[in-house]
């Protein structure tokens, strides 16, 4: 289905980002992977690295090029981008995923009143975040330029304007849908479609080490996700959800996919009154 399209992926290690990337390889696309880890290089010693999860990529039936880059760091961010230039000329399909909000997750200081918390989870949830997602962007697009039907997704999370829990987390993640709805509007006289996506609880390797095993109840696969874009870059309408934010439970329910067990995940919802 999407054969000849040239995606990126970014924080493909694991998670929500490699789902991402294996349904992109699954439906015959070049999946350009990055993310910090590599070798015996893991952020907090979680498995996956940038070389798995390409090649997933290329055993699912698409071509997956590993690229190492910190996406905190504006040097890696440039590197990348002439990079992709001079390897591939243009980008497709931009799928800005990296976050690193949860690195050296405590649970205990989680719950601590903001003023409490240490100042490094703040930047660690805008820099990784919503200033990723913007600088990742601000390299790319004059690649994307060129592109047949150009797309950007974010990877944020929420529900419907509700609050997150966490201060830190709110902004960030609210930012990050704000980004979407700014650069469809930037973007549109140049064709480039941009949107925001919101997955449910997710298990990812983290959560899967974190979450106590009865609250999965309710969770569904990285690779949901990674359906839920491969239907929207399949979309010949796509550009009319340009600036919107969508969750993928919905999506699933929009464009008729399922999870890999073949069970139909719910919309995600915040129970009223979650974090006051």
């Amino acid at each position: 289905m999407l054969q000849g399209r040239i995606a990126l992926v970014t924080g493909a290690s694991r998670g929500i980002g490699r789902g991402i990337a294996q349904e992109l390889g699954m439906a015959g696309a070049t999946v350009i992977v990055t993310g910090r880890s590599r070798d015996d290089t893991r952020t907090d010693g979680l498995p996956g690295t940038v070389e798995n999860a390409a090649k997933l990529v290329t055993d699912a039936g698409g071509l997956g090029v590993p690229v190492f880059c910190d996406h905190a760091e504006d040097g890696d961010v440039e590197e990348l981008a002439r990079y992709v230039r001079e390897t591939f000329a243009r980008v497709d399909i931009l799928v800005n995923n990296v976050w690193g909000g949860y690195e050296q997750y405590d649970h205990e200081m989680w719950q601590l009143p903001f003023w409490e918390q240490p100042i490094w989870r703040w930047d660690k949830m805008l820099e990784t975040g919503v200033r990723a997602h913007y600088t990742t962007s601000r390299a790319i697009v004059p690649l994307m330029l060129e592109a047949e039907s150009p797309l950007i997704i974010n990877v944020s999370a929420g529900d419907n304007g509700k609050y997150l829990g966490d201060i830190q987390y709110d902004v960030a993640k609210n930012a990050v849908d704000r980004l979407g709805f700014a650069l469809s509007k930037s973007l549109k006289k140049h064709g480039v479609t941009a949107l925001t996506i919101h997955p449910g609880f997710t298990r990812t390797e983290r959560v899967i080490d974190t979450a106590p095993k009865d609250a999965l109840t309710d969770s569904h696969s990285p690779r949901f996700v990674g359906r839920a874009i491969v239907a929207l870059a399949n979309d010949p309408e796509v550009q009319k959800r340009s600036g919107g934010v969508y969750k993928v439970g919905q999506l699933g329910l929009d464009y008729d996919f399922q999870d890999v067990d073949g069970s139909q995940p719910k919309p995600f919802e915040i129970p009223d009154g979650y974090g006051e």
